[in-house]
């Protein structure tokens, strides 16, 4: 388990946060918003690493800022060593909500991002066919995405994301959406890309299990402005198997992650009640 409040400095870093802070102006006006606040993150090459936090602790807006999506106002996000300065099929971003287009089948929408960027279709074909092989929908080539449950969606997004591939994968909540069953249908698949990819991996998300299971490392980020209260090794053996839940090393893990989230979430509530005590600004 690593230092509470310390980031994990690797030898090998593939992506940094260094002091890295960013606010955000509310679209109606109004005082800027403090999302993350002075953050410093090392990820090392090939790793799986999950950040969990109570909601609006800046979890997303990371994954944003290593996307290009947006810019910090201080400090650096580095990738092998360059600065961030805008998105790149370097990095491969998947959401909760899978955003395909629903014109196009599911070949298309795979071939849609190299397609853009120039390539010829005997670049590209082989690999996207290939890749809908390995996430099971070889035979749903030419669906469109409203044939598709959500699961089979979430499917075409991540196969989407990787026919570019990235060096790099960033999922914002992903499985959210989806019903049990099929989240952890998903969680295994996305475990056996890993495995068999390696690919950094930076994913987001609400469910400590599913960041457990899931990852080399467990973030934990406080209240907002985020800021990293515990970045823990998760030193359970891999290929893992869904049964690890229920091993004791598993449960410990899990307890203490659940003590530092719910403790975050206790002092929202309790802010957000103070805020409404009779004489107090608003």
């Amino acid at each position: 388990m690593g230092v509470v409040g310390e980031p994990n400095v690797r030898a090998t870093a593939k992506i940094v946060f260094k002091d890295v802070s960013k606010r955000f102006v509310p679209k109606r006006g109004g005082a800027a918003v403090l999302a993350v606040d002075d953050v410093s993150l090392e990820v090392r090459d090939k790793a799986f690493v999950c950040l969990v936090g109570p909601s609006g602790c800046g979890k997303s807006t990371l994954l944003n800022l290593l996307a290009g999506f947006e810019m910090p106002d201080t400090g650096q996000v580095l990738l092998d060593g360059a600065p961030i300065t805008g998105p790149g099929p370097d990095r491969g971003m998947v959401f909760q909500e899978n955003a395909l287009f629903p014109w196009l089948t599911v070949l298309g929408n795979v071939c849609y991002g190299p397609q853009r960027r120039g390539l010829s279709p005997g670049e590209y074909l082989p690999a996207a066919k290939a890749i809908l092989q390995q996430v099971g929908l070889g035979r749903f080539l030419e669906n469109y995405p409203n044939e598709l449950s959500g699961g089979m969606r979430q499917r075409v997004a991540i196969a989407r994301a990787l026919v570019n591939k990235p060096s790099v994968l960033l999922l914002d909540e992903p499985f959210g959406a989806l019903d049990a069953q099929t989240r952890v249908t998903m969680q295994e698949l996305l475990r056996d890309v890993w495995e068999r990819e390696h690919r950094t991996v930076l994913f987001v998300t609400h469910d400590v299990d599913e960041a457990i299971f899931m990852a080399d490392r467990v973030v934990v980020m406080s209240r907002r402005p985020g800021r990293i209260l515990a970045d823990m090794e998760i030193g359970l053996p891999r290929p893992r198997e869904y049964e690890v839940l229920t091993a004791p090393e598993f449960t410990a893990i899990k307890r203490s992650v659940l003590y530092l989230v719910r403790q975050e979430a206790l002092a929202i509530a309790a802010d957000e009640t103070d805020d409404q005590l009779p004489g107090r600004d608003r």
